[in-house]
């Protein structure tokens, strides 16, 4: 026992070595006073890797009869409730309490990973856009691919446009994709590598549904950025990322049919980043609402923890002890009539 309690306490030295001092301290004054009490806790877990957790998403093309069982033996549960408004029941997702990662796949070409590890918030996005079979969905910013395989455990879109600027992030996305869907679907999806900010334009009006997962303030990978000096530059350009996202926002609004629905999505706690990217689009765009989804976070609310005081379109997973996924924030608007 005291070995194993040394061990532990010498890798969370390690692990606490890495944590970039300069972001901490901007996080620490900035979420502080977004936060307020919240904070702290968050804090706690965000600096401490070794109690993060990790979801086990089922590939639904993929056939592991022993898999579930495999699972439920090592303490993992099914993590989303029935009473959800939208779940469809070829979506299969287990977690547990306990920290700890279970066994990573490696890629093979030819054959199908059976499952994907991911934060269990990072899935709210894709419950919260409710994709049907036979819609036009367009994934605006899918790197690595982890909403884009979600997406496709749900539905079969009529068309699934998968977009990624970042040429080493598209093959990233590319991979995933032929790691997890059959070459019988492969042709439902285009990769592309265009200008998010710029689809809108060349595709107006094309899609039922949205998904803007917006580059972020990744507040987790940037609190241990490994060069500090990169993380100062990073923190002087977040003050850019909101005009960004607004400008993707924009984007994926002009490529919505009248009647469809986007969701918008970061893994920040930031507030510029969040709340007031949907304030602005909401000021700005006569023909977007607000739409509810209170609903679905009820329904997750033994899972997750989120910041109260949100407005009904919109939540902030805020990871704790014990329920350490996020950060996540999720908003929903719906397009009501042509630009």
């Amino acid at each position: 026992f005291c070995l194993s309690l040394k061990l532990e306490e010498k890798a969370k030295g390690k692990l606490q070595k890495r944590i970039c001092q300069v972001v901490l301290d901007h996080f620490e004054k900035q979420y502080r006073a977004e936060l307020g009490h919240a904070w702290s806790s968050v804090r706690d877990v965000l600096t401490s890797p070794w109690c993060w957790q990790h979801a086990v998403l089922l590939n639904r093309f993929s056939q592991n009869p022993g898999l579930e069982s495999s699972l439920a033996e090592q303490g993992y549960h099914p993590a989303f409730p029935a009473a959800l408004p939208y779940l469809p029941a070829a979506f299969r997702c287990y977690t547990r309490t306990a920290p700890g990662r279970f066994p990573a796949q490696k890629h093979q070409p030819g054959r199908l990973k059976e499952y994907y590890l991911l934060n269990a918030a990072s899935l709210l996005p894709v419950l919260a856009l409710e994709v049907k079979d036979g819609e036009d969905v367009l994934d605006l910013c899918a790197a690595p691919g982890g909403k884009s395989v979600a997406i496709l455990q749900c539905a079969c879109p009529g068309n699934f446009h998968c977009n990624e600027y970042d040429d080493l992030r598209s093959r990233w996305l590319e991979q995933t994709i032929e790691s997890f869907i059959p070459d019988t679907l492969i042709n439902l999806i285009t990769v592309s590598k265009l200008d998010g900010r710029e689809i809108g334009d060349l595709q107006p009006e094309f899609y039922d549904k949205v998904l803007v997962d917006a580059p972020c303030s990744n507040d987790r990978s940037w609190l241990f950025s490994a060069d500090p000096q990169q993380a100062v530059l990073r923190l002087m350009q977040r003050k850019e990322l909101s005009s960004l996202q607004f400008q993707l926002l924009r984007s994926a609004v002009k490529a919505l049919r009248p009647g469809g629905s986007l969701v918008y999505s970061t893994c920040t706690l930031s507030k510029a980043e969040n709340s007031d990217v949907i304030n602005l689009m909401l000021n700005s765009c006569r023909n977007v609402m607000p739409v509810d989804i209170s609903e679905m976070a009820r329904g997750v609310s033994q899972e997750f923890s989120f910041l109260s005081g949100m407005q009904q379109h919109e939540l902030l997973v805020l990871p704790e002890e014990g329920r350490a996924w996020g950060p996540m924030y999720v908003a929903k608007l719906k397009k009501v009539s042509s630009t």
